[in-house]
C-alpha cells in the first residue's frame, strides 16, 4: 500500500478510503464510462475528516481531484492516476433552512434536487435549475458557478452563496459561513472558491438563498420565423410579464429535429420553423399571471412574432416541452461528439451560429452542428458531430471558439475550465488577468496539490 494511502486509512478508517477494484468500477463521469483511475478514493463524513486529509495529502506532497456528482463537462473532475480523489459523497446533509432569513445551510454533497425538494417543503425555493439536478452537487455548483435555466431572473450560483466553509491545500479550514445579504466586512472571501473549480480550496458547506416558492407557472413552446422575431419576443416578454419571466430556452431547428428524431422525443409541433422558443414564468397572483401570459401569446401570434405556440394544459404536458430541451441523450447516442458552452452577446449570436455551422460543414461536410441554449443571458450551447470516428478535436475547437474573441465572447459560459478548455482560457482572458489568477493560484496552493492542471497552469 502506498504511503499516504496507508496514512490516509489509518487517520479516517478503512471504510473512508477506496482502493483497487472498488475504484476502478466506478465510471470516470456521467460522459465517460472508462473505469475511474486513482490511488485512492477518499470519503471524507465532515469537514474535520476532509482538513485531515488534506494536511495528510499536503504532507505527503500528494495531488488530488475534487469531485462531485461527476457531472461536469470540462473534464476537471476526471482524475490520474497519480492523484487522489477526494469525493464529497458521504457529506450530503441539509443542516439548516431558516425560513424568516430564507436561507438553507447544506454540505457540498448535497444534490441539487435535494435541495429543492427540503426548501419546497417550507413553501421555499432554490432557483438553481439545471438539468442534471438529481446528480450535480451543491458543491460542484459553487466550485463551477453553476448557471442554468433560471439565470435570467436569478443570476448564477454566485447571486445565490451568501456564505460558505472550505478547506484549503494545507488542511486549514476557511470559514465564512454569513447567512446575511449585506456584509461590507473586508475582503469577501468567499468569492476566492466560487467558480475557480476547486483548484483554491475545497468547498465544504454552503449557505444559500432561498426565494418565497412560486404560486403560478405559465410555460409555452412557440416557433418563430428568425432569430429577429427571437429576440423581439424576448424584450417583450421581459417587459409585459412583469417581471416572471424565468426561462426562455431556444432550440435552433436542427437541435428540434434532432430532439423528435424517431427513438427521440414526440414532436409537440411542426419540425419545420427555423427556431423554436420555450417560455416559462412563475409569479405569485395565479389569476392575474395567467391572463398577462395568455395576452403576450395573443398579441404575438396576431402580430406574427411567433408562427405556432403549444401551451400545457397540466403539468405532465409542461414537463414534455421540457424533456424536448433538457434530454438530448438520443441525438448523441452512437455518434462522435463534442460539446461546447459559450457566452457572446445576444446581438451578434445568429451571426456566430451561422459562422460556426460553415466552418464545420467546410471541415466535415456530412457533419452537424447542433445548436440551442439559455440565450437569453447570452448563453449557447453546441453539439458538433462531425460524423467522422477519427475527427480532430482541436479542429472542432477552433471552428467553435476561434470567432469569439472578435465579438468579446467567452469559451465557458457555464461548465467552467475544467481541462478541456484551459489551452483556449487566454481567447477569454488577457494576460494581467491570467497573471494575477496565477498569483492566487501560488498563494493559496503553491505546491500546486489542488485539481492541478484544471484551469491554469503554475
Amino acid at each position: 500500500m502506498n504511503d499516504v494511502v496507508r496514512a490516509l486509512t489509518d487517520a479516517l478508517g478503512e471504510g473512508s478510503v477506496l482502493t483497487g477494484e472498488a475504484v476502478a468500477q466506478r465510471a470516470t463521469s456521467y460522459w465517460d464510462a472508462a473505469p475511474t483511475r486513482a490511488l485512492a478514493i477518499v470519503r471524507p463524513r465532515d469537514t474535520a475528516e476532509l482538513a485531515e486529509a488534506m494536511a495528510i495529502c499536503h504532507r505527503f506532497d500528494q495531488p488530488v481531484c475534487t469531485q462531485g456528482g461527476k457531472t461536469g463537462c470540462a473534464a476537471g473532475a476526471a482524475s490520474t492516476e497519480r492523484e487522489v480523489i477526494i469525493s464529497l459523497e458521504r457529506m450530503n446533509r441539509i443542516e439548516a433552512i431558516d425560513t424568516i432569513g430564507a436561507t438553507a445551510t447544506v454540505q457540498a454533497g448535497v444534490t441539487l434536487q435535494a435541495l429543492q425538494e427540503a426548501a419546497r417543503e417550507h413553501e421555499l425555493l432554490f432557483a438553481l435549475d439545471l438539468g442534471a439536478r438529481g446528480s450535480c452537487t451543491i458543491g460542484g455548483n459553487v466550485a463551477t458557478n453553476a448557471g442554468g435555466i433560471n439565470v435570467l431572473r436569478y443570476g448564477m450560483m454566485r447571486n445565490l452563496v451568501l456564505g460558505l466553509e472550505a478547506v484549503l491545500a494545507d488542511g486549514t479550514v476557511l470559514s465564512s459561513m454569513n447567512e446575511m445579504l449585506k456584509n461590507n466586512a473586508g475582503y469577501d472571501l468567499k468569492q476566492l472558491m466560487i467558480g475557480t473549480e476547486g483548484t483554491l480550496g475545497i468547498v465544504t458547506r454552503v449557505v444559500v438563498r432561498l426565494a418565497p416558492l412560486p404560486t403560478s407557472c405559465n410555460a409555452a413552446m412557440v416557433a418563430c420565423a428568425d432569430f429577429d422575431r427571437v429576440t423581439t419576443l424576448l424584450q417583450r416578454a421581459q417587459r409585459d410579464l412583469g417581471g416572471t419571466l424565468s426561462a426562455f430556452e431556444v432550440m435552433w431547428n436542427n437541435y428540434y429535429t434532432a430532439a423528435t428524431e424517431p427513438g427521440g422525443h414526440r414532436p409537440p409541433m411542426p419540425r419545420e420553423h427555423p427556431f423554436y422558443v420555450l417560455l416559462q414564468a412563475e409569479g405569485g397572483d395565479p389569476g392575474a399571471d395567467a391572463t398577462r401570459f395568455e395576452r403576450l401569446l395573443e398579441q404575438t401570434l396576431d402580430s406574427g412574432l411567433i408562427e405556432d405556440a403549444v401551451i400545457p394544459q397540466s403539468e405532465t404536458e409542461r414537463r414534455a416541452l421540457w424533456e424536448v430541451r433538457e434530454n438530448f441523450e438520443a441525438m448523441l447516442a452512437g455518434r462522435k461528439t463534442f460539446l461546447y458552452d459559450v457566452s457572446l452577446p445576444i446581438r451578434c449570436m445568429a451571426d456566430y451560429a451561422d459562422e460556426v455551422a460553415q466552418r464545420i460543414h467546410a471541415r466535415w461536410p456530412q457533419g452537424r452542428a447542433i445548436m440551442f441554449g439559455h440565450i437569453a443571458d447570452g448563453n449557447l450551447h453546441l453539439f458538433v458531430q462531425p460524423e467522422s470516428p477519427d475527427a480532430d478535436h482541436d479542429a472542432s475547437d477552433e471552428a467553435v471558439y476561434g470567432p469569439l474573441k472578435a465579438i468579446g465572447g467567452s469559451v465557458s459560459a457555464e461548465h467552467g475550465i475544467g481541462v478541456e478548455k484551459r489551452g483556449w482560457l487566454g481567447w477569454s482572458r488577457n494576460e494581467t488577468e491570467l497573471a494575477l489568477m496565477r498569483t492566487l493560484k501560488h498563494a493559496l496552493d503553491p505546491r500546486n496539490l489542488l485539481n492541478p492542471g484544471r484551469v491554469i497552469e503554475l
